[in-house]
């Protein structure tokens, strides 16, 4: 199929287009929607780049709530993110209750700067609307010769192991390596069995959840999506996983002075909105790390990966890159109801959610 703008579709049509005319057509949308050119951009970046890596969780599927959110009046649509930086280690940006894209793009650049200078060093992004993906955050500096790992709360929606009731958020950690010439090796997961936008795509297609992924709101177990959302998912890995998800917990809420999942929640009133909360992002400089020591870190990683991929095993992420290439050779196909939908955001803006 021909690259086209979807634009140019009518009802009942899919369409293939382009990362540029994706994200051309995501920001409009956004910016009719009242946010500025410094909020709309990265946000319009962060969703086309997840329908372009085929993660469907994190593409178009997140505008309608970003829009909620909006019209609700829980994001500042207009806020400039503000770098805080005391020459430290720490450097922080205060989001002031704008998207996290926004804050990422201030804050990264002087991560990075302050990494290769101490060879560690940390990004705290305060007061943000948080909904993408954490890969997109750690690839920003992988891109640039850095390691990292990000973690972030969420919103209340997973029982700790043993318990019956959600209290922990879906609580995302990444990491990223840097691969020169080569996609980054990057994993990026939540703690839960499974992110609630995965649950959520369950519900909206009608099909039925794996085993193990939830209980309801009575403690059972459920493969049902709608008792899920109204019940909790569960961590994976059990005890191991609720362990570490309690870890998100510390550090990227309580240790940096920010809200945890259940504080989220009650401040924005509804999980229909986007979280606010913040987002703690560790930025490593592997060649001061490995400084005075035999071998060239980059080349020794390398050597670990082709024992892996010689056993037959996969990588993280090389279905995303995969999909990648094949997007950014033949465009990024969007269905006919992601075309209608576009559609629709486009012609009401605000007015085609609630609130």
């Amino acid at each position: 199929m021909t690259s086209r703008s979807t634009g140019d579709a009518t009802a009942g049509e899919q369409a293939t287009v382009t990362f540029t005319e994706l994200y051309e057509r995501v920001e409009a949308i956004f910016r009719n929607a009242g946010l500025s050119a410094e909020q709309a951009g990265p946000i319009a970046r962060m969703i086309a780049a997840g329908e372009r890596d085929g993660a469907a969780s994190h593409g178009i599927y997140r505008i309608e709530g970003c829009l909620r959110t909006i019209r609700a009046g829980k994001v500042n649509a207009t806020a400039v993110p503000e770098l805080q930086d005391d020459g430290s280690a720490v450097v922080r940006v205060a989001a002031h209750d704008g998207f996290s894209g926004a804050a990422l793009e201030v804050g990264v650049p002087v991560l990075a700067e302050r990494a290769r200078q101490l060879g560690l060093a940390a990004l705290v992004i305060h007061d943000t609307a948080h909904f993408s993906a954490l890969w997109y955050d750690v690839e920003a500096l992988t891109e640039l010769g850095l390691a990292a790992l990000a973690l972030c709360p969420s919103y209340t929606a997973v029982a700790p192991s043993g318990g019956r009731e959600a209290l922990l958020g879906t609580n995302p950690i990444a990491f990223g390596w840097p691969r020169p010439g080569r996609p980054p090796y990057v994993f990026d997961f939540a703690t839960s069995m499974a992110a609630r936008g995965e649950v959520e795509l369950h519900l909206r297609a009608g099909t039925p959840l794996p085993d193990g992924w939830a209980i309801d709101a009575e403690g059972r177990p459920t493969t049902d999506p709608e008792a899920a959302l109204a019940g909790a998912l569960l961590p994976f890995g059990g005890h191991k996983g609720s362990a570490i998800s309690i870890m998100i917990e510390l550090l990227g809420g309580i240790m940096i002075g920010d809200l945890t999942s259940p504080e989220s929640l009650a401040n924005m009133g509804t999980d229909a909105r986007i979280p606010s909360h913040g987002e703690l992002i560790l930025a490593f400089d592997p060649a001061r790390f490995a400084a005075g020591r035999p071998g060239d870190p980059a080349q020794r990683a390398e050597v670990l990966f082709d024992a892996i991929l010689g056993q037959g095993a996969r990588l993280p992420g090389q279905r995303r890159y995969l999909a990648r290439e094949r997007s950014l050779a033949e465009g990024i196909t969007l269905t006919a109801a992601e075309v209608e939908q576009l559609n629709r955001f486009e012609s009401l803006g605000l007015d085609a959610v609630a609130d």
